[in-house]
């Protein structure tokens, strides 16, 4: 965070009184101008330039600047062109030449040059005479326009012009952005003013009736109470075997509960899947192990811990990426040749497994110490709640539920939503409809898109709706609905707080991953934003795209952008579901305070982009999956126009690319088709050669295919290569339905050798088509998977101001169409908790050290927090304890926990 006293300095002289800074700001004010000559861009180079992140003070009237006699030359040869204002002022211009003074005194009307303190603290010489501005604390730069609100606060036009471009004068001159609340000088972006006053107002926090809270809860109870009866019949039925292997009776059970710290979390050893209550433990070497993977282990197919094959490659050049043969070293062509088994397959690992397995009573052994245990002992039956704590959250669920006082969410399969018209279709009239896709045959071809300042209470019903059936939901304008804070990328560097200023060095390099290779590289922030609105090309003249990784940090994007983050939070439609700290049907929130929390966001991204799908260093968000419901907002577009000298360029490349593709999809099919006839008897017999050469004719069509539909200017509407008009809107967005993934994964492990990711190598291998995340289906792949196996994503252009939200399940990829910064938070809602699980449980399959391996959701630890909470507000409302109720949960520290 900024250091106060550098805070301090800039709110003395925000009030427009014409005041020199004081202490240090005013010292390096006079070393930077000392001997140099007046840049020639108004705005302060603390933006871009300032390696400390200081604003450069500027002089006042009281204290001229000077310069040698080489700057007053220079300065005299750009005075010389303005012939009128000479004959106009002669005075002047004498004065200038003899004190070599930048700043030519005022007209002989003009306020005094020597004021007093106590004269310029008069209200009435601030309000009608004083020329600083309060955004650049500058009063050189001629006309002002004066807040007639506050009185107090003028800007002068250039900040205008530069800062506030939305924003006319009259609206200025009415309520100035400091009224407004959306000022955006250094001073006001790094002050607590606008948070306090927001706070103040509850401007950040949910209002909710005790009616609608009971409303939500009864809602919430009725979704989740599924998974609750199954979460507990799991539970029930390892506690019958551990009762037989003892000669007990599961009420004679007594099971050992584990005390662990509030702030940690458990998770199997096995799996990495996260462990809420019930599990299995060694009570030599504290070996856990979940309940999923005793089921396994005594099924003879125990998953999720095999390894991932990884082989490292070094760099091809920049030669090889564009398909530069005289520029790619052979030696990185042969690298990428490396044989990868095409899929995961975990023979290898059941064979290493072999060795452990369970007992015929149906005891687990520790496994040995190759997989992570002693190998001496029996795992032993552990819980970390109270022993019976969620079947008692499960009877007392029971009970509200046969009394008929939860609601009904799936609502009657015949009604139907206002969205539709007579015939069961969607109106395609309809303003709050967005078209999505072109499926047969199918009612949800259009896309719920309702406008930010039109929704009122009764259209949550509606939302939910859409939002139970799995679809994707657009809301337009949603930055109306807030103070207008800019979300310029120059504004958020100036508002960005580095910890100490000690530190300020290292904020200066990110690290950013390129598009054409994905890999890393470190940039300096200021370049990059610089390449965001003006664009960055490699020695090919090929477009670099960047993409900013983890800018600023997820965990401290609150604490770093204080006023953005409470910007975002502001804007959020269906705060119900979305609000990250009070959302009532938001699962996420319902985590007691003080335990481990996931990181769920608000979380940025900002990246470069182009109209053109170039089909090759495109700015995408590669095809996945998130474990969660997300919401994600675009708050900002900037759009980079090609050189007319690159456009030709960029052309041949492309063809390049092509023959590329073609050459090295020929070459794999070559090779496929030698291994294939080297496991045959004889070359000749049948079938499976003949196999082998229909593979190979079709990866070859697909290379010509695409030589012929990407090379060309026009394969792409919007194209800016070809003289269009620019493209619509920011990010052009596809999204699959949960029913289509089946379909979809099989066309990408069919295909999987036509995409490139590190180093821009082919894909060798395939884990998981989606949770890789390393595809991106271009235009030529979407049609080719709608002719193959009929079925299409929905696609849509989301426009500055749009939020998309995305149900927990649906694949997604993002390409953006011009430079984009987006603010992205995930929530868990009650409709789509058997998604998260599902996922959660297709996770913990994956390869130990798989980038979507670790469930760090815990998705099941918030189904029982969220029943907690929900059967509290609904006894709280009966003013009286059902039979069954749980009095308090075994303790707050005992509900968030880690074991070690």
């Amino acid at each position: 965070m900024a250091v106060k006293g550098e805070e301090s300095d800039d709110l003395d002289a925000e009030d427009g009184d014409e005041m020199t800074r004081r202490g240090p700001k005013k010292k390096r004010g006079k070393k930077s101008t000392k001997g140099a000559a007046v840049p020639k861009n108004d705005m302060k180079t603390e933006d871009f330039g300032n390696e400390n992140g200081e604003e450069n003070s500027s002089k006042n009237e009281t204290e001229p600047r000077t310069i040698t006699q080489k700057g007053k030359k220079s300065k005299d040869e750009a005075l010389g062109k303005l012939d009128d204002e000479k004959e106009k002022e002669p005075s002047e211009r004498s004065l200038m030449s003899d004190g070599y003074c930048l700043r030519a005194p005022k007209a002989q009307s003009s306020v005094p040059q020597q004021l007093s303190r106590k004269e310029k603290m008069d209200p009435k010489w601030i309000e009608e005479v004083s020329l600083m501005c309060h955004q650049c604390q500058r009063n050189d730069k001629g006309r002002v326009v004066r807040c007639r609100k506050c009185k107090r606060k003028r800007f002068c036009i250039p900040c205008l012009e530069t800062w506030y471009p939305h924003m006319s004068e009259e609206a200025i001159a009415e309520s100035c952005p400091f009224c407004r609340g959306n000022c955006n000088c250094k001073a006001c972006l790094r002050c607590d003013g606008p948070l306090k006053k927001m706070a103040e107002l509850d401007y950040l926090k949910m209002k909710l009736s005790d009616e609608e809270k009971f409303k939500h809860s009864r809602y919430l109870l009725q979704a989740v109470v599924p998974f609750l009866k199954q979460f507990n019949q799991e539970q029930m039925l390892e506690k019958e075997i551990e009762a037989k292997i003892q000669g007990l009776s599961p009420s004679e059970l007594k099971i050992q509960r584990v005390v662990c710290k509030k702030n940690e979390r458990a998770y199997c050893d096995n799996c990495r899947t996260s462990i809420v209550d019930f599990h299995r433990s060694c009570p030599n070497c504290s070996y856990d192990l979940c309940l999923i993977c005793c089921r396994e282990i005594r099924d003879g197919h125990l998953q999720g811990g095999e390894e991932e094959v990884i082989v490292h490659v070094d760099s091809p050049g920049l030669g090889y990426l564009h398909g530069d043969k005289s520029r790619s070293p052979e030696s990185s062509r042969r690298k990428r040749k490396l044989n990868f088994p095409a899929n995961a397959s975990s023979k290898d690992h059941d064979k290493s497994m072999s060795g452990w397995e369970a007992n015929k009573n149906g005891n687990i052994p520790c496994p040995p110490k190759n997989l992570g245990g002693c190998g001496q002992g029996l795992l032993e039956l552990r819980c970390m709640l109270e022993e019976n704590f969620v079947l008692g959250l499960t009877m007392e669920v029971e009970e509200i539920a046969s009394s008929n006082k939860l609601m009904d969410i799936s609502g009657n399969p015949q009604q139907c939503c206002s969205c539709l018209n007579f015939a069961g279709d969607n109106d395609a009239d309809n303003s709050k409809l967005r078209k999505g896709a072109s499926r047969d045959d199918s009612s949800d071809n259009y896309l719920y898109c309702p406008k930010a300042t039109d929704i009122q209470d009764e259209d949550l019903k509606h939302f939910q709706w859409h939002w139970l059936r799995g679809e994707p939901i657009i809301v337009r304008d949603v930055l109306e609905n807030t103070s207008g804070l800019s979300w310029e990328p120059m504004v958020m560097w100036r508002a960005f707080r580095q910890i100490t200023n000690t530190n300020h060095a290292q904020h200066l390099e990110v690290t950013a991953i390129d598009c054409l290779d994905w890999c890393e590289v470190a940039v300096n922030i200021h370049q990059f934003f610089k390449g965001y609105s003006d664009g960055r090309f490699d020695s090919y003249k090929w477009p670099q795209i960047l993409k900013l990784k983890d800018w600023p940090p997820s965990t401290l994007f609150k604490e770093r952008l204080p006023r953005h983050h409470a910007e975002f939070v502001s804007c959020l439609p269906f705060k119900d579901y979305t609000h990250p700290f009070d959302g009532v049907l938001n699962l996420a929130v319902k985590l007691p305070k003080g335990s481990l929390q996931p990181d769920l966001g608000p979380k940025t991204y900002i990246a470069y982009g182009v109209a053109q799908e170039l089909g090759r260093g495109d700015s995408v968000t590669k095809l996945h999956c998130d474990m969660s419901d997300a919401v994600n907002v675009l708050t900002h577009t900037a759009e980079a126009t090609l050189p007319s000298d690159n456009l030709a360029e960029i052309e041949k490349l492309k063809a390049q690319h092509s023959a590329q593709d073609q050459e090295e999809l020929l070459e794999d099919s070559q090779t496929k088709n030698q291994d294939v006839e080297e496991k045959q008897p004889s070359p000749s017999s049948g079938p499976q050669s003949i196999s082998g050469g229909s593979e190979k004719n079709e990866e070859a069509e697909v290379g010509q295919d695409r030589s012929k539909k990407i090379s060309g200017p026009s394969a792409i509407s919007g194209n800016r290569l070809a003289g269009g008009k620019p493209a619509e809107g920011g990010a052009l967005w596809d999204i699959f339905r949960r029913q289509d993934v089946p379909k979809l994964q099989e066309y990408l492990k069919k295909h999987f050798r036509q995409f490139r990711h590190f180093h821009c190598f082919p894909l060798q291998q395939v884990v998981h088509p989606i949770h890789d995340q390393t595809f991106y289906l271009t235009l030529e792949h979407k049609r080719k998977l709608k002719d193959e196996y009929g079925i299409e994503p929905w696609t849509f252009v989301q426009n500055l101001g749009d939020a998309v939200f995305i149900p927990a399940g649906c694949p997604h990829q993002v390409r953006n169409l011009k430079s984009c910064i987006k603010v992205a938070v995930d929530f868990v809602s009650p409709e789509n908790v058997g998604e998260c699980i599902r996922l959660t449980e297709e996770f913990r399959t994956l390869p130990q050290n798989h980038r979507a391996k670790e469930d760090k959701l815990e998705v099941k630890k918030m189904v029982i927090h969220a029943v907690y909470n929900a059967l509290k507000i609904l006894n709280l409302k009966q003013d009286e304890k059902s039979p069954g109720h749980v009095d308090e949960p075994p303790s707050q520290h005992h509900l968030s926990h880690h074991l070690h």
